[in-house]
């Protein structure tokens, strides 16, 4: 297994914890870092497949190092790793276009399925994360109401990680007609247009579909 990872977290034992763990599973840890400038610095540098940041870290945290790679358009996928529950950073994470966003008190038990899903494009998120939040806002979003039927039914398939291929044979339309309502979904919701937007936020909304 060659993926390479640039891990960064400004607590050593969950450093050092994920980095044995990770290099166990044969994976290609090439850098690690305790601060948000350091971390940064490593992924511009060594260009990784994967990193896999602490939000809450000096100087830059994991949020603002998403962003700041989404806006320089650099290809490293970006995991989250936190203890914070608050729906607002969930959010910000969400616009970032992070790929995955875990509870540390699950990290180990959770990383390798979420790389596994990362490197595929597919979004992974706590399922703890999820359930909390539905928990304190049971509200279906209002965005919801400006979709057609059909474009429902293509968010919820989008959800269950279905391809334009398996969403095109499941409701007997082109591949084509697929992909027209996913740029329409898109549109509508204000998401930006990287692949994996509509599948974070499908994920993140599966519960209301």
């Amino acid at each position: 297994m060659n993926t390479s990872i640039v891990i960064a977290d400004d607590h050593p034992l969950m450093l050092r914890g994920l980095t044995d763990f990770l290099t166990s599973k044969g994976f290609n840890i090439i850098g690690s870092a305790e601060d948000g400038n350091t971390a940064y610095n490593l992924i511009v540098k060594l260009k990784p497949d994967i990193a896999i940041l602490d939000i809450r870290m000096p100087n830059k945290t994991g949020l603002e190092i998403a962003e700041a790679c989404k806006k320089n358009d650099l290809s490293t996928k970006i995991i989250l790793i936190t203890f914070d529950k608050e729906e607002d950073v969930y959010e910000e994470a969400l616009k970032f276009g992070v790929y995955g966003y875990i509870l540390k008190e699950f990290a180990v038990e959770e990383i390798e399925t979420c790389i596994q899903h990362t490197l595929i494009g597919k979004p992974y998120f706590s399922q703890e994360i999820a359930s909390f939040l539905n928990h304190n806002n049971s509200k279906k979003p209002k965005t919801l109401e400006l979709l057609t039927k059909s474009e429902l039914k293509i968010v919820k398939l989008i959800s269950e990680n279905k391809t334009s291929q398996d969403i095109a044979d499941v409701l007997s339309i082109s591949v084509r007609t697929v992909d027209k309502h996913r740029s329409n979904i898109v549109s509508k919701l204000s998401l930006d247009n990287k692949p994996t937007s509509l599948a974070v936020w499908s994920n993140s909304n599966k519960d209301f579909l």
